[in-house]
């Protein structure tokens, strides 16, 4: 996407660089808990708020320090990790900017500091980004190709009526997206609650009192859970026993962390190995409805193995759960495992380090509700029933929000094209 060149009359296409007085890299040093001078990082600028509570201070102060002084209307761009996401500087505590940031002073009498930071926003900036970030096998961007971006500048008095008008539209938007992200909030809230009455026996008993199982239910450990037939549990292989350079891009897939979300199985897979390495690993081979549990990482993510993914191996990351299924539902032990006592018991059990961690001894030492073949069924049935009323909720929450950010995708086109705000009203409000 290029700038249109048939701008309205007074309008000129210049160069970020321009409009700017010469781009700056931040300054180097760790962050530290105590000083007199923070160190504004890309980490603080994404969200789109800083939360100056969060931000580092210097280890070292920089020995040139008005050099690197942050003050208000400057502007910061990420040139790693998120790369191109800016922020604009209002209310600034004593800081300097780090070395991945690189800051811009807009030349006030050229352009106003909103109109560019709206710019940066817009998809002609990010289309320009997109290009000059391709190629690199770490994604960045520096100032010489910052400096060569193009930007459509009217006069500083349109580009008032413009910024005016964008932010008249967008706290509108605003509102709506606030309240659409309260709604999804609520709904995350919705589930934990479904899965903690599910597992108390309150959605297929009346009556049950709070802290008790329902008649018929006991708690159980899962040894008592676990198949007779083969190994019950089996953690993932040493790290040296499956090597880097084993990996293929086709062969028998191995699962890993990646491959578990939210209680459902995701593709893709992204590890293979050849059929001679897995049978070196034979040990360490799922099958359909096996259970698999994330150890390390985002400790106790669950699923089980879908039946396309039959006799894949299992990482380092992982634990595979075998189920005596005329005892036990897998979906049921899934759905069990994300919610009330189960879930905080593993968060209990697995603390207590610098990284959390699960293992065979800590699954050994939960305590399990456990009722009949039978209600299990119907507790998954009522489960599914009430989540795939949330599913549609979210996903018309999610398309919601993306047509909003598409709404102000298209505003901000249209304000830079000159189309936004109308010529006759620039010109009325050029001559009050």
């Amino acid at each position: 996407m290029s700038i249109e060149k048939d701008l309205p009359d007074g309008w000129n296409i210049l160069k970020l660089g321009s409009v700017c007085t010469q781009p700056q890299y931040g300054y180097t040093t760790s962050g530290a808990k105590e000083g007199n001078i923070k160190l504004l990082r890309t980490t603080d600028i994404t969200s789109g708020n800083i939360n100056w509570e969060k931000v580092p201070f210097c280890l070292e102060n920089p020995k040139d320090i008005d050099k690197y002084l942050l003050s208000e209307g400057d502007i910061v761009i990420s040139r790693a990790g998120s790369v191109g996401v800016s922020y604009l500087l209002k209310k600034v505590e004593p800081s300097v900017f780090a070395s991945y940031l690189i800051r811009f002073k807009p030349i006030q009498t050229i352009i106003s500091p909103k109109y560019f930071y709206l710019f940066l926003k817009s998809p002609f900036y990010w289309n320009e980004i997109t290009e000059k970030s391709l190629g690199i096998a770490v994604a960045n961007v520096n100032a010489t190709k910052l400096k060569e971006i193009e930007i459509p500048v009217p006069s500083i008095e349109e580009q008032d009526l413009i910024v005016e008008k964008i932010e008249e539209l967008f706290s509108e938007l605003d509102k709506g997206i606030e309240n659409l992200k309260i709604a999804q909030q609520q709904l995350k809230v919705y589930r934990q609650a479904v899965l903690k009455w599910a597992f108390e026996g309150k959605l297929t008993n009346e009556n049950v009192k709070d802290g008790e199982l329902p008649e018929g239910w006991e708690w159980v450990t899962i040894d008592q859970l676990l198949s007779s037939k083969k190994k019950g549990m089996t953690t993932g292989p040493f790290g040296t026993a499956l090597k880097k350079s084993e990996h293929q891009l086709s062969g028998v897939p191995v699962l890993g962390i990646e491959n578990i979300g939210e209680g459902v199985f995701k593709m893709p897979n992204k590890i293979f190995i050849t059929n001679e390495k897995a049978a070196e690993l034979k040990s360490f081979i799922v099958y359909n409805d096996d259970i698999i549990i994330s150890r390390s990482g985002t400790v106790g993510e669950i699923c089980s193995v879908p039946k396309f993914m039959d006799k894949s191996i299992i990482s380092t990351n992982l634990i595979k759960v075998s189920l005596n299924k005329e005892i036990i539902n897998p979906k049921y032990f899934v759905y069990m495992f994300q919610g009330g006592k189960v879930t905080m018991q593993v968060k209990e059990l697995c603390k207590g380090s610098s990284r959390a961690f699960l293992n065979q001894t800590i699954l050994s030492n939960l305590e399990f509700p456990l009722c009949s073949i039978q209600e299990q069924k119907e507790v998954v049935q009522e489960i599914e029933s009430r989540l795939s009323v949330c599913d549609k909720m979210e996903e018309t929450i999610t398309n919601s929000l993306q047509q909003a950010e598409a709404l102000k995708q298209s505003i901000l086109k249209r304000a830079f094209e000159g189309k936004l705000v109308k010529k006759e009203i620039f010109t009325y409000a050029n001559n009050e």
